[in-house]
């Protein structure tokens, strides 16, 4: 910590400085620390987002998560089981009868209809009842310094600082394995790219229900999603949900999760 409260203390790195060093293991972190606490100040993170990062920990939950991916193997229907699409469009469609003219609103500003938005915040977050067990600070500050992942995840670190500097991200935050936030589950560099503040008090916070679902809805249009046209496998607004995961049985279950919500 003596060598973070130093870094602090010197402000701004010339211009030509080197990037963090990353690392393998626990070891070296707290250094890590230092060096990206003073790139987190160069790219603009202020006071808050600096304290913030002071606090975060190596996690061996993370690294643990990353480094067994094994990828999606199932079959479509075996994914759709085990990822409870009924259920999900069971509660998709109490969820869209319960609030129409929300959904509608959302539609007709972005494109993206109900089924779509509603079968991702399932797919995701099981409608808000798990956002993730790991600090996301902490869980994003790991990854950026893990060598195998730092070139992906130091933008997204530097954005969850920011975001702590602008009120729209606790530091104490829970969220999945790899730092992503809220009820459908964005990575902090998304969330300031495509979060939109949706129920109008000046935040961001994907937390919230309504800022997550139109934060949703305009990373969809934004990555090319077409209003009014099908979604069905081998459309271009299918294609559009790769930009969502890659996994195409992943796709093919929203799809179809998403048609019979929208029945």
């Amino acid at each position: 910590m003596k060598l973070l409260a130093l870094a602090l203390g010197l402000g701004l790195l010339a211009s030509g400085a080197q990037a963090a060093p990353c690392g393998n293991t626990a070891q070296g972190f707290e250094q890590w620390k230092a060096a990206f606490a003073q790139e987190a100040a160069r790219a603009g993170v202020k006071q808050r987002g600096l304290n913030a990062l002071a606090g975060v920990q190596y996690s061996n939950g993370t690294i643990a998560a990353d480094r067994n991916q094994k990828g999606v193997r199932y079959s479509l229907n075996d994914f759709m089981r085990i990822r409870g699409v009924n259920a999900i469009v069971a509660g998709g469609k109490k969820r869209k009868t319960g609030n129409p003219g929300f959904y509608s609103s959302v539609e007709k500003a972005y494109g993206v209809p109900a089924g779509i938005l509603l079968a991702i915040h399932g797919m995701e977050s099981g409608f808000g009842r798990t956002f993730g067990k790991y600090n996301v600070l902490s869980s994003n500050a790991t990854v950026a310094y893990d060598c195998r992942r730092s070139d992906f995840f130091s933008g997204h670190m530097i954005a969850a600082l920011k975001l702590v500097d602008r009120g729209w991200l606790d530091p104490g935050a829970r969220g999945a394995a790899h730092g992503e936030i809220g009820h459908t589950q964005f990575l902090a560099g998304n969330v300031l790219k495509y979060g939109k503040d949706g129920n109008g008090d000046g935040r961001v916070d994907l937390f919230n229900i309504g800022d997550a679902m139109v934060s949703t809805a305009n990373f969809l249009r934004q990555k090319g999603w077409k209003p009014g046209q099908p979604y069905s496998e081998g459309t271009r607004n299918f294609r559009v949900l790769n930009e969502w995961n890659a996994a195409t049985v992943y796709q093919q279950a929203i799809a179809i999760a998403a048609a019979q919500i929208d029945g």
